[in-house]
């Protein structure tokens, strides 16, 4: 069994990427099969729960209020039409339901919706994560009462090309509240984002990040930059689909008890890249037409291409037990190490 390690070095993770291709995918693959069936996939839904007028300047993102896309901006849902939307995500296959708000942090007017909101979702028997910028202790406190089961906050990239893509907040700032999530008992859902024009070494310092912090996250989202229209990023350059993979394969072996997501940008990826993407170690998709406010992949493509390849959903019980096998936080000295 491969053992969790927290102490990965860039030339490591390089050494890693640089691997011959079929290579690095068997020895992913062969890390896949030793804690997950590989047979299996995980379906998450995410929608927005409240919609534009963000204060964080993330360069990707059309939901930013410094940028000038044409999205329109929207207040918080109500909570009927979010339990309508997880039934149907249910319906459809998903175990776990995902809600994301534009907030740099959760407001005192708007939190106590959200947690009615999880319990909502968690009476339907499904599992629930949210994605609602920086939390107090407080905050993340609250979230663990009403048993909410993961906690999304993605580092994007790498702490050197960080300051490129977002000035509103700090590297620091997301490994923060990563901490409080984790010290409320909370599964932390954490990854990051491929386009941003970030070079090879800030790929493999973001694995790093995500492998050395003190547990690895339970679910480690791989996106792939959708560019829009009025954001800073709508001309950065395509990225080679192979280097995705690659990425997909990395992660998968250093963080070889964690679920490994198919996140943003999935819908412009064709069949045999994702194929190859689940051959080497991604064995969780976001589910449904939308991610947030941008395009996903059809719900139908998604059930007839895992038939094509005799893979098949899987089930909220299997996902947990999966889930409890992540392993154990170390001491919170060595997490830090190369963030300090």
């Amino acid at each position: 069994m491969t053992a969790c390690r927290h102490d990965w070095t860039v030339e490591e993770v390089q050494s890693l990427y640089d691997l011959p291709f079929m290579d690095l995918l068997y020895r992913a693959h062969t890390v896949h099969r030793e804690t997950f069936d590989p047979s299996e996939i995980q379906f998450s839904s995410l929608m927005s729960i409240k919609t534009g007028g963000c204060p964080e300047d993330c360069g990707y993102c059309p939901q930013s209020a410094h940028h000038g896309s044409d999205l329109e901006k929207e207040r918080l849902v109500e909570i009927d039409r979010v339990l309508v939307e997880a039934q149907a995500a249910k319906d459809r296959g998903a175990t776990r339901f995902c809600m994301g708000a534009a907030w740099k942090n959760p407001n005192n007017r708007d939190f106590p919706f959200v947690l009615e909101m999880i319990s909502g979702v968690k009476g339907l028997g499904m599992e629930c994560c949210v994605t609602l910028g920086s939390l107090t202790e407080e905050q993340t406190r609250q979230l663990k009462d009403v048993g909410l089961d993961y906690y999304n906050h993605n580092l994007d990239t790498s702490p050197e090309h960080y300051e490129n893509i977002i000035t509103t907040r700090k590297f620091q700032d997301r490994l923060d509240t990563l901490e409080k999530v984790r010290d409320a008992g909370i599964s932390v859902c954490c990854g990051g984002i491929l386009g941003l024009g970030e070079g090879e070494k800030d790929r493999s310092r973001l694995l790093m990040e995500l492998a050395n912090m003190p547990a690895h996250p339970d679910s480690v989202p791989i996106n792939l930059l959708v560019r829009v229209k009025g954001t800073p990023l709508e001309h950065a350059a395509e990225i080679d689909p192979f280097i995705f993979v690659r990425t997909v394969a990395v992660a998968r072996i250093m963080m070889p008890k964690s679920h490994v997501r198919l996140s943003a940008g999935r819908e412009s990826m064709d069949d045999a890249t994702q194929a190859l993407c689940f051959f080497a170690g991604a064995n969780s998709v976001f589910f449904g037409e939308k991610l947030l406010t941008t395009p996903n992949a059809q719900a139908d493509r998604d059930l007839e291409l895992l038939q094509r390849l005799d893979l098949h959903p899987q089930e909220v019980k299997q996902a947990a037990n999966i889930e409890a096998q992540i392993d154990q936080p170390v001491s919170r000295q060595a997490g830090h190490a190369l963030s300090a």
